[in-house]
């Protein structure tokens, strides 16, 4: 099978495009062949060895935790999908090696879900990371029905799903963005208002009573500037500083859900999450895609097509 690899830890200038053996699939796996490879910044950081102290990598390695694409076989024990149906996933395993930037992957059950109908290989690839960080962002500040939200980076690739899910419970979601991404975020059902000095005023002159819970999707000062204006230091989550525990709030790492991957196929289905592509690029061009990745001023997701022959 053709697949991206590294042979060591590098950058987007030593990815290559080569020839790799057809995964096994382990009991409570499937093989899953990729129509499509979402692209997340994790991706390239962990090439880099940024993780290195965290996650296991073999090489040569295969990049890539977000996945679309149609079962092709499955483990002997496995009752939850049959060749032939259409899944989409967030397949961090424990040690990274065989990831999704192939034809063909190995998952575990518990990574996968059914790919909701209304959304093509392509934007069902740029939900799993970034759909599963915003919404166990929400469940651990308990986003519900009523409450005033402040998303910052509400028009990244996690901040945009977690603004919508935000929504979809019933919150009011005041959004930080650049302002060329306002017209988009206010056709979303978000109100914008933009980054730099001044925000919290801007924020409070929106919600002069203080908002009921802020989502830290970009670093910087987002968490100071949230301990201003949230209620409840508890309510405050970032999946980039880590320092908020340190004030009471909650550090988010993503972990794979298919549970909550159903959820927001449910949500998909329903027409209250969609998700933005800002770019598909075919699979050798992964490098590009890094490069516009590190860039971090791409609005939605970008995905790796997986033509097959």
């Amino acid at each position: 099978m053709k697949a991206i690899t590294l042979k060591r830890y590098g950058t987007a200038d030593d990815l290559e495009l080569t020839e790799q053996p057809e995964p096994k699939v382990a009991p409570g796996e499937v093989l899953v062949r990729v129509k499509a490879a979402g692209v997340n910044p994790v991706d390239w950081k962990l090439a880099e060895g940024m993780l290195d102290a965290l996650v296991e990598s073999r090489f040569p390695l295969i990049p890539g935790w977000d996945v679309a694409g149609v079962v092709e076989r499955v483990g002997f024990d496995v009752s939850e999908f049959a060749p032939g149906d259409e899944v989409f996933g967030y397949i961090r395993k424990d040690t990274a090696q065989l990831g999704a930037y192939a034809e063909q992957v190995s998952a575990h059950v518990r990574m996968l879900a059914r790919k909701p109908a209304v959304l093509s290989w392509e934007e069902a690839a740029g939900v799993p990371l970034a759909g599963l960080t915003a919404l166990q962002a929400l469940e651990r500040v308990g986003v519900r029905d009523g409450w005033t939200v402040l998303v910052h980076a509400a028009a990244g690739g996690v901040g945009v799903l977690g603004a919508q899910i935000a929504l979809a419970r019933g919150a009011r979601v005041i959004g930080t963005a650049s302002e060329h991404n306002h017209e988009f975020l206010r056709g979303l059902g978000v109100e914008p208002v933009t980054y730099g000095e001044g925000l919290a005023d801007r924020v409070a002159a929106l919600a002069p009573d203080g908002v009921d819970a802020a989502l830290d999707f970009i670093g910087g000062d987002a968490v100071e500037v949230s301990q201003g204006l949230v209620k409840d230091p508890s309510r405050i989550a970032s999946i980039v500083d880590a320092e908020v525990t340190a004030h009471g709030g909650h550090y988010v790492w993503v972990r794979p859900d298919a549970a909550q991957l159903t959820e927001l196929g449910r949500l998909a289905g329903e027409g209250r999450l969609t998700v933005p592509v800002a770019k598909v690029l075919p699979l050798a061009e992964a490098a590009e895609a890094w490069r516009l990745s590190a860039e971090g001023r791409t609005r939605g997701k970008l995905v790796l097509s997986v033509e097959q022959d």
